[in-house]
């Protein structure tokens, strides 16, 4: 009943290689594994291996940011929140002849990434020169971008983490000095010296406050949406818009109050209907069965196909996520082995 077609690895940013990340899913009790990293495949092999070897079926993808020039999403805030008129989106079941033409698709867009990645360094090093990092020593030696894996704002986070652990003991005082709020749970985190997860906590507060003040919009490394949808149809692969949501507490229960698409829900549709997308992933736990049930209603108007994925990135995140004992939710079940067979028969 268990499914997770969302697991990040080491070839974006997790704390699992391909191996691990399929070890830990069986440990879990899944009975499907997905891996979805950031404008890279390059896991993809050593997952299906690892699946093949320890006897769970995977599936694959690779997850990109595409801008939406000239429809009726320019100029809003969809399921990015660090950056207006950019989208992230999936491809899913992709057939393993096409791993290595998706590898080199993806290539030039980490390069790009890889500029802006120096540039939001430099912002970094600017704003907190007592703990400066760099990119050939803390930042690339932290990744998989010798192997073909890319480098995120996470790993500039997690670099700026591990410095700061170092070299400050009061860590919550320095957070609040730079105007970087955390919540109580996440301050008793960052407080506690025997915390195992603490480079993580810390990343995590660092991506939401203060990430924003070191950002520069992602251009060149993010191709337009419509040129990403005819890639995955190049490579018979199934293109999801990520359904993200509005945060309330009463959604997640400590995560700060934002607002992403569900305002304008009915014209997010309309367009992803319009520009060919196959599917809609979402995160059943981090959603309102208020908001999930207005998702599926749209996503059975547009006969989009409903695809289920856990973020995983974190050693504190769990692979399972119980609401898919909910009946309600069989067809995001149905929908993993869906994408498995997708991938063997093409």
């Amino acid at each position: 009943m268990y499914v997770n077609n969302h697991i990040h690895t080491t070839y974006s940013f997790s704390p699992y290689t391909p191996t691990a990340a399929v070890e830990q899913a069986i440990a879990a009790g899944l009975k499907t594994a997905g891996i979805m990293d950031h404008d890279s495949i390059s896991g993809a092999r050593e997952f299906i291996a690892a699946g093949e070897k320890l006897g769970i079926a995977t599936t694959i993808g690779v997850e990109c940011r595409v801008k939406v020039t000239g429809t009726r999403l320019e100029e809003r805030y969809m399921n990015n929140p660090d950056q207006k008129s950019l989208m992230y989106m999936a491809i899913h079941a992709v057939p393993h002849k096409y791993i290595d033409t998706v590898t080199e698709f993806f290539a030039p867009l980490r390069a790009a990434r890889n500029i802006r990645n120096l540039a939001i360094i430099d912002n970094v090093n600017k704003l907190l020169p007592e703990f400066a990092i760099s990119f050939d020593t803390d930042v690339e030696p932290n990744s998989m971008a010798k192997d073909g894996g890319s480098i995120t704002e996470r790993h500039i986070m997690h670099a700026l983490a591990k410095k700061i652990i170092k070299e400050h003991k009061d860590i919550p005082g320095l957070l609040k000095n730079i105007d970087v709020e955390v919540s109580d749970k996440v301050k008793s985190y960052l407080s506690d010296n025997e915390n195992p997860y603490l480079e993580y906590d810390l990343l995590g507060a660092l991506k939401s406050g203060l990430m924003p003040k070191v950002y520069i919009d992602a251009t060149d490394e993010c191709l337009e949406v419509g040129e990403m949808i005819e890639f995955a149809k190049e490579i018979n692969a199934i293109s999801a818009y990520a359904y993200l949501g509005d945060v309330s507490d009463g959604a997640t229960g400590d995560k700060k109050a934002q607002t992403f698409e569900d305002g304008y829900l009915d014209i997010l549709f309309e367009e992803i209907h319009s520009l060919g997308f196959d599917a809609v992933t979402y995160m059943p736990s981090r959603n309102s069965m208020e908001q999930l049930l207005r998702v599926r209603e749209l996503c059975d108007k547009y006969e989009l196909m409903q695809i289920s994925g856990e973020d995983i990135n974190s050693p504190r995140q769990s692979f399972v996520c119980d609401a898919l004992t909910d009946p309600v939710f069989q067809n995001l079940v149905d929908a993993s082995w869906e994408l498995i067979e997708h991938e063997r028969n093409n």
